[in-house]
Order: C-alpha cells, then structure tokens, then sequence
C-alpha cells in the first residue's frame, strides 16, 4: 500500500497535499469500496477549506491509490464514487 510514496509523480507534490493524501489513504485500508465516498468527499472539502485544489493527475494517483488492493467489484465501486465526486466538484 505505502509503494505509491514513491510514485514519481509524488515527488514533486506539495507536502500539504501529500498529507491529506497519506491521511485519506491511511483511512482506506480495510475499507469497501462503498465506504470510500465519504473519505473522499472529506479529503475534498479539506483540501479546499486550505485552499488546496488537486489538479486532475493529482486526483487519478488518489484514485489509484484508493484502488490499490482492491477487488474488481470494489475497483468498480470506487469508479462509480469518483464519478459522483466529480459531478459534484463541477456544481
């Protein structure tokens, strides 16, 4: 799980964003694809509170990050959950 750390795209992340991500991340392990939305939603609204916006490759390594160890189903689930979060992000 902590091999997407040393991501290439990572190491030029700002340190800020890497947290919320470490944190969004650290609270995924052991967690179904449905109860991701929330931890999500949260690692959003953070993120924009600090004035920190993820830029959409920022936002794909999240993802395969959450995805990481994921069956199918769940890989599935966490797609469906990012096609919310986005629709929601656009309003």
């Amino acid at each position: 799980m902590n091999e997407w750390m040393n991501h290439p795209d990572m190491q030029n992340m700002d340190p800020i964003k890497m947290e919320l991500i470490r944190t969004a991340a650290a609270q995924t392990q052991g967690k179904s694809g449905k109860s991701l939305a929330p931890i999500m939603m949260a690692l959003i609204t953070n993120a924009n509170k600090k004035g920190i916006q993820f830029t959409p490759d920022e936002f794909s390594l999240v993802l395969s990050v959450l995805k990481d160890g994921k069956s199918k189903e769940e890989q599935d689930q966490i797609e469906g959950m990012v096609r919310m979060v986005s629709s929601y992000m656009k309003k």
